[in-house]
């Protein structure tokens, strides 16, 4: 978490990173979306995690990293595609997090490299993704998984 002085209240500032997550979902499932819709949707990731990282756990920010990286695969930017994959996967083996969350990481990595055209690394990257649909406790999130694992556009 980060230590510099608050801007804002800490309740506000989780509602904030919690609120623009959302929201970057909302564009990411909106197929209509626009230039000016994948800028916004951009500024939105990168200020959740912002603010995740003044007042989340180590988990907010794998999972706001995750969201980066995410947001610059659908827009077909791979290097900071990979850039934040591989903070989200950094941060969830400095701090023991595995399960849903590392899965994740592995397919944030999948995706980033099959933007980048290394579709070996992207394939190794899902398989390692499906290695680990078993340790993801919750079977509606290991269904989540498959279906985000299996649209890895390789």
């Amino acid at each position: 978490m980060d230590e510099s002085p608050a801007t804002v209240d800490a309740a506000v500032e989780t509602s904030l990173a919690a609120s623009l997550f959302n929201g970057v979902w909302t564009l990411l499932e909106n197929p209509g979306r626009t230039a000016d819709d994948d800028l916004l949707m951009v500024h939105m990731a990168h200020a959740s995690r912002y603010h995740w990282g003044r007042v989340g756990t180590a988990v907010n920010i794998v999972r706001g990293e995750w969201q980066c990286s995410r947001v610059y695969a659908t827009l077909r930017r791979g290097e900071p595609a990979l850039f934040h994959a591989q903070r989200a996967l950094e941060t969830c083996e400095a701090n023991g997090i595995g399960g849903f969350d590392l899965a994740f990481c592995y397919e944030a990595l999948a995706r980033a490299h099959a933007v980048t055209g290394d579709t070996d690394e992207a394939r190794r990257w899902q398989q390692r993704g499906l290695d680990a649909v078993n340790d993801v406790s919750e079977d509606d999130d290991r269904d989540i998984l498959l279906v985000a694992l299996a649209s890895v556009p390789i």
